[in-house]
Order: C-alpha cells, then sequence, then structure tokens
C-alpha cells in the first residue's frame, strides 16, 4: 500500500514525515520489540520516496532509540525497556539537524573546514591522547534562515577510513557517525556563557561585546573506541537549551 506524503510548502521535510509514520507504528504495535521492520527498499516504494528520505527516517529512529540495525541481518525495533535510560536524570542530546528540524527548519550548512592535525593539551585531554596526537579537527558553520549561525569545533582522533574531505561534512555529523556504525552513548555536556574570541565572533558575524552561549560536549562510544569533543558557539538570542528529566525522587 502506498502512503502518501504532504508535499506541500509549509510540510515537513518528507524524511521526517516517514520517520513520524514509522515511529506511530511502533507506538501502536504494528512491529512489536524483537520485530524486523520493512526493508528500505520496499519503504521507498511505499512512501514514494528516495532511499536517502527512507535512511534519514530510520537514522532519527535509531539515534531515539526506537530501532537499532544489525549489520546482515536488518533493522529491529527496540524493547521499551532498552529505550530507557537507567539515570536518575539525563541531558537529552540531539543533533543540530533534528533540534532545527522539530521547530519546522532546515539546517543548512555555511562553511566547512577540516584537516587532520596535532592536538594541542586541552584537545589531548579531553580525547584521553598525548599532545601532539594526530586527530581531526572540523570547524563547521551552521544555521537557518533568520536565525543566527553556530559555530561547531569538532575533534576526535585520526583514523584512515573518516574523511579530511569538507564535502563530506555538509550533513549531520550524528548520522554520518551511525552510517559508520558509531553511536554515542556516553555523553557529558556543560553551557556557559562567554564573550567571543577573535574566530567564533568573526565566525558568527558578531561583536567582541556580545555574549554567546559555550556548549562543551564529549562523547564516547559503548566500548570507548570513539570519542567525540566538540565546543558549539551559540547567539542566545536564537537558541534555548533544555534538560529533560528522566525520573524524580
Amino acid at each position: 500500500m502506498n502512503i502518501p506524503l504532504n508535499s506541500g510548502k509549509d510540510a515537513p521535510p518528507l524524511y521526517i514525515q516517514v520517520k513520524n509514520d514509522l515511529k506511530n507504528k511502533i507506538d501502536q504495535g504494528y512491529w512489536k520489540p524483537g520485530d524486523k521492520i520493512t526493508s528500505e527498499l520496499e519503504l521507498c516504494d511505499v512512501y514514494n520516496v528516495s532511499r536517502t528520505t527512507v535512511r534519514d527516517a530510520i537514522n532519527e529512529l535509531v539515534w531515539e532509540n526506537y530501532l537499532i540495525r544489525k549489520r546482515a541481518r536488518g533493522t529491529f525495533v527496540l524493547d521499551y525497556k532498552e529505550r530507557s535510560i537507567d539515570k536518575d536524570y539525563y541531558t537529552y542530546v540531539k543533533s543540530y539537524t533534528y533540534e532545527l528540524n522539530e521547530l519546522g527548519k532546515e539546517a543548512k550548512t555555511y562553511q566547512v573546514s577540516v584537516q587532520k592535525k596535532k592536538a594541542d593539551k586541552k584537545v589531548a585531554e579531553n580525547l584521553n591522547l598525548s599532545p601532539g596526537h594526530d586527530v581531526i579537527e572540523l570547524l563547521r558553520v551552521r544555521g537557518s534562515e533568520n536565525m543566527h549561525p553556530v559555530f561547531f569545533k569538532t575533534y576526535w582522533k585520526f583514523e584512515d577510513h573518516f574523511s579530511t574531505n569538507a564535502e563530506d561534512y555538509y550533513g549531520s555529523f550524528y548520522e554520518l557517525l551511525n552510517k559508520k556504525g558509531i553511536v554515542l552513548e556516553n555523553i557529558q555536556e556543560y553551557l556557559e556563557a562567554v564573550l567571543p574570541s577573535e574566530e567564533v565572533a568573526a565566525k558568527l558575524n558578531i561583536s567582541l561585546e556580545t555574549p554567546v552561549l559555550k556548549r562543551v560536549r564529549l562523547a564516547r562510544n559503548a566500548d570507548n573506541t570513539f570519542t567525540e569533543y566538540t565546543e558549539c558557539f551559540y547567539v542566545g538570542e536564537d537558541y534555548r537549551y533544555y534538560v529533560e528529566l528522566n525520573k524524580t525522587k
């Protein structure tokens, strides 16, 4: 059965519509925990969309712990208990692309710079490496219409399978990691108000006297084989930061 999607001017992106329909099917029990969902190619026919659209929708549900990909087997529904996070509270970390999509906006990447370089002391300490170890530095300016841009500085240990071609980093960084089988599970963040450095002020097109929100993230996968260190700089009047409480005592 073909499921029509809304292609109107103000409609959400197609992959968000596909994601929401798949999520509803899971919530309503069409697929039960442990079930293998319909293949990507079949879903392309069901929704009459490209495989990229279907893959992006599934990536979002993997990110939200509704689905899990099993190599060479397919994509399966996670049990509700597996979706729960056994902590007293947690910061619900979402990709920038996902956050803007929830607001009905499209995330755009305006500038990308990526290079292999030697880690300085601060980056090395956060990545648990020795100073001078090879790392990848990814600098990006992202944003959306009628909003100030956001400047991201991201670092991780250099490995040959990571591209140093800027064109490969114009989309969601976390979707890129998911496609490589890297899921970040152990995440620490803090947020502070600071005055921008000359670099940050230039990237955000603001004065040195304009306060910004600096969001620092240290994230690892389950077996600690991948670590990401990111500093994000936001103009506070356009962005808000939320913490979801998982349970209370």
